[in-house]
């Protein structure tokens, strides 16, 4: 065990430092200049230069990609352009409220995901079965913002079941975790529907029902464990997916994460706190795949770290 996350803690930094390279090679070639978003239309050349040089922005880029990973690397973040703060205490302020809805969507996405692609393995061929997966490549189409539109217009706006958006309270959290749910329920449902249908042809499954074991005992302690592996690599992902935030779904209902912080910096060019965001995003794929892989073993002893 020692030496597995030993091995995947030194790839897990590598990966880190490629995304850093990719990152900041894809900013410095954008278009957009920073500097003119901070210093405004009407500012004068010598303005304009001396704001560059106060940035650090006139120097090579290798010599500005060496600052900010000496910075990175003692857990500093740098200072956003537009804010005159530390990138870390606008994230750190952002974070409760994109760890909350992670965990609201996440747990709607299981609940509705595993539930659905359970019924459609047993229904199979039945047309309970088509439905269901027909409904779920309609939940992973559809975009985020019709579904966000959609679900408010209906909850919020008509019956007035939920506030049009915010934060602070359990009502405030259902609208957007359900939204992100529903996508992810679709991916969720399809997947347990092929690993539950491999489980159920299994030659374990047969002896168990050979023994007489009651069909709902033989799908939740023999085969629901096994079926289940597939989706804790897919929940993995999703902590990723999540700590980055859904701009779009944090922009519709005004949740106060890092992805609404990291659209904002988008839209002013402000580099730190893009660059802090996607650093925020790899290092919680990264944990979660890790933690995905940490958990598999104890799921099912047969998998073995190697």
């Amino acid at each position: 065990m020692g030496a597995y996350l030993l091995r995947r803690l030194i790839q897990s930094a590598f990966i880190l430092l490629g995304i850093t390279v990719i990152t900041f090679g894809l900013l410095y070639v954008l278009p957009a200049d920073p500097v003119r978003q901070i210093a405004g239309r009407s500012a004068t050349p010598e303005v304009v230069e001396n704001i560059r040089r106060q940035l650090g922005l006139d120097q090579p880029v290798w010599v500005q990609y060496w600052t900010y990973l000496s910075g990175l690397l003692q857990g500093d973040m740098g200072r956003s352009y537009l804010q005159k703060t530390d990138v870390a205490t606008l994230i750190a302020a952002r974070l409760p409220a994109t760890l909350l809805l992670m965990v609201g969507a996440i747990t709607c996405e299981l609940i509705f995901g595993l539930t659905l692609g359970v019924i459609a393995a047993l229904k199979r061929g039945r047309p309970l079965d088509t439905g269901l997966m027909v409904g779920s490549f309609v939940a992973v189409s559809a975009p985020q913002f019709v579904v966000a539109l959609l679900l408010l217009y209906v909850f919020a706006v008509k019956l007035g079941w939920f506030p049009i958006g915010g934060y602070g309270t359990f009502a405030h959290l259902v609208l957007p975790s359900v939204t992100l749910g529903i996508m992810g329920a679709g991916w969720y449902s399809r997947m347990m529907r092929s690993s539950m249908l491999d489980v159920l042809r299994a030659d374990y499954i047969r002896t168990a029902r050979a023994k007489g074991l009651g069909r709902l005992r033989v799908i939740l302690r023999h085969a629901m464990p096994n079926a289940i592996l597939p989706i804790v690599a897919m929940i993995g992902m999703d902590i990723g997916i999540f700590m980055g935030g859904v701009v779009v779904v944090e922009s519709v209902f005004g949740w106060p994460g890092i992805g609404q912080l990291a659209w904002q910096a988008i839209q002013r060019v402000d580099i730190p706190i893009i660059m802090g965001v996607t650093m925020v995003s790899a290092i919680a794929i990264v944990l979660g795949n890790l933690l995905a892989d940490l958990i598999a073993p104890m799921i099912d002893p047969r998998i073995k770290l190697r």
